[in-house]
């Protein structure tokens, strides 16, 4: 999905938090066949799980650290008056969170107290002509890697000083030459050789050496509105017309090995942000987690998973298969990543989600409007991998985009109940924290968080840290989950 820092918010009630346990909905399933491995650890990032939005640098969504669990659990509040999609931990075990402030769309970036949630300290970027900031990662060396407003790709440290926690930018890589005027970078990914991939709304797709300053880069002429993915010697881009699969030259210009154009679909679907894929491309694969990259398409009425084999995908055998999901409802979309594992894949429906505000120049969606009903489908890739099937389909509203541990082998999430129309999802909808199952696609466990606003994830994902404690970015902060 899109950074998601976009939203316009209203004052709303709060409710006092209540902890409970139910279960929840989801279809018969077929055996599971195991989830993992983790894909390879990029050098040049934190740790597997916490170093990305999307958990690696490969965006597989999945951690190696287990979660809250399925009992009680205490959940906590930083308010901060910005949306946080982004929270990422490294060694030693401060979370840095990027935000984008409700009033004026500043990107900032705060650095969090691990043992209380505390902000100890802020730091505001550049904003740009996008709505605040665009995705990051934390590097090796616990810094921040962003791109500001003014194209500047940055490393932010933070230090601590005789005055305490201090967030300072460490590195500044100026990339605005390489892009036409009123283009921005929209997602960036580390390579394995030292170089950092990025990719702009306008389609430019790049590599820059921050040692030398040296910027290479190609377009497509396609619009790019997700982040991208990098495993060893190879970079995922999805743009809103096509899944791009590129290597590099020795002097660092990107080369496209394939392209596999998709159905895009008639129009924006409700609850997407562009018209097209909202999924960012996820590597996973049985073997050692890079043997195939997934996305979905935007066909009507329900979208198609998507999966390819990354050795040959489009210059080859083509797609290893494309697959209705989230047929249990009327019609699908979704503008979340999905979570990839092993020969599993889960795709969460986002299809009429409430978002309080598009992007500029978002085409009018069809229909203008429609109810969100949430749910997620489960598809495994056969063992000889030239197939794929549904496993189950679930009913559970999933709010934010699920996260799954294998470190104890579940899905966590933050679920919704009540009125999800644009007014109610900011005042009256219920937000709690849900685990699945992720063999059944039912509903383990449930505790209420709050009402409203101060609790509305936005369909971005959730961190667990090394500790069990889940950071789950809102739209006016971030929630902090931990088992009692």
């Amino acid at each position: 999905m899109l950074f998601l820092p976009r939203a316009f918010v209203r004052p709303a009630a709060l409710t006092a938090a209540l902890l409970g346990l139910v279960a929840g909905v989801g279809s018969a399933s077929a055996a599971s066949p195991g989830y993992g491995p983790l894909p390879p650890r990029n050098p040049a990032t934190a740790a597997n799980g916490t170093a990305t939005m999307h958990g690696d640098s490969a965006s597989s969504d999945t951690t190696p650290y287990a979660g809250p669990g399925t009992g009680a659990v205490t959940a906590s509040r930083t308010a901060l008056a910005s949306a946080c999609p982004t929270v990422v931990i490294g060694d030693d075990g401060y979370p840095v969170t990027l935000c984008t402030t409700i009033f004026g769309q500043t990107p900032t970036v705060h650095l969090l107290d691990p043992g209380n949630g505390a902000d100890l300290a802020s730091l505001a970027l550049p904003k740009g002509s996008l709505f605040g900031g665009v995705y990051a990662y934390l590097d090796q060396d616990n810094a921040l890697v962003a791109v500001d407003g003014d194209d500047n790709l940055l490393r932010i440290g933070h230090h601590r000083t005789a005055n305490g926690w201090a967030l300072t930018v460490d590195q500044s890589t100026p990339l605005a030459a390489a892009l036409p005027d009123g283009d921005n970078v929209v997602g960036l990914s580390p390579g394995w050789n030292g170089r950092i991939w990025f990719a702009s709304t306008g389609g430019v797709i790049g590599t820059v050496d921050t040692g030398t300053g040296a910027v290479r880069t190609i377009s497509t002429g396609e619009e790019v509105q997700n982040s991208i993915s990098t495993i060893p010697g190879r970079t995922a881009v999805a743009t809103t017309h096509a899944l791009y699969l590129l290597t590099e030259a020795p002097d660092g210009t990107p080369r496209i090995s394939w392209r596999a154009p998709y159905d895009r679909g008639p129009a924006r679907k409700p609850g997407q942000l562009s018209w097209g894929t909202g999924a960012t491309p996820s590597f996973f694969g049985p073997g050692d987690g890079t043997e195939y990259v997934t996305i979905t398409d935007n066909a009507a009425p329900h979208e198609n998973l998507l999966v390819y084999r990354v050795a040959d995908g489009a210059g080859g055998a083509g797609p290893v298969c494309s697959i209705p999901v989230l047929t249990q409802y009327a019609a699908s979309g979704t503008e979340d990543a999905v979570i990839a594992s092993g020969r599993s894949v889960f795709v969460t429906n986002t299809y009429g989600y409430p978002y309080p505000a598009l992007p500029a120049g978002a085409p009018a969606s069809t229909p203008s409007s429609a109810n969100f009903d949430g749910g997620l489908t489960r598809v495994d890739v056969d063992a000889e991998g030239t197939g794929c099937s549904v496993v189950w389909n679930s009913t559970v509203k999933s709010a934010a985009l699920p996260r799954l541990s294998l470190g104890d082998g579940k899905i966590y999430t933050v679920t919704v109940t009540g009125p999800t129309d644009s007014v109610g999802s900011q005042t009256f909808a219920t937000y709690a924290y849900g685990v699945i199952d992720p063999a059944t696609g039912k509903q383990t466990a449930r505790s209420a968080l709050g009402i409203g606003l101060l609790f509305n994830p936005l369909q971005m994902t959730g961190t667990t840290g090394p500790d069990g404690t889940l950071y789950q970015g809102t739209e006016t902060g971030v929630v902090r989950i931990r088992r009692n």
